[in-house]
């Protein structure tokens, strides 16, 4: 559709749980957006994190998490976030596998996958 679509990876540290580690990661990306680009679009395979954008009241126990976000959010005019499933983009999932596998520090954003990091493999 002729736009730029940005994509990134980071490995940060260990959660409590895997939805903490979800609502982290749209910290990372909110933030990276903020000072990258004007994205106001964001994908992903989580439909509990998208539940808990629509609906923060209903999740105490991640509302510092929610909050910090809720406030991120303020910084966008439009501030979009849908579902995607895993079987539709390979790309973040791989980008996520491979995140994971790193010893050291990791933090990329950009439009194409970087040479250093392996490639999804192509079915």
């Amino acid at each position: 559709m002729g736009k730029i679509q940005l994509m990134g990876s980071r490995n940060l540290r260990r959660r409590e749980t895997s939805l903490h580690s979800e609502l982290e990661a749209l910290k990372w990306a909110m933030e990276s957006m903020i000072q990258h680009s004007t994205c106001q679009e964001f994908g992903t395979d989580c439909k509990d994190l998208i539940a808990m954008m629509e609906q923060p009241q209903d999740w105490p126990n991640f509302s510092t998490e929610l909050e910090n976000i809720q406030t991120l959010r303020l910084c966008f005019s439009d501030f979009k976030i849908t579902y995607i499933p895993r079987t539709q983009n390979e790309i973040a999932d791989a980008l996520a596998r491979n995140a994971r596998s790193f010893h050291r520090s990791l933090c990329f954003i950009g439009c194409s996958i970087p040479v250093w990091l392996p490639r999804p493999l192509q079915v």
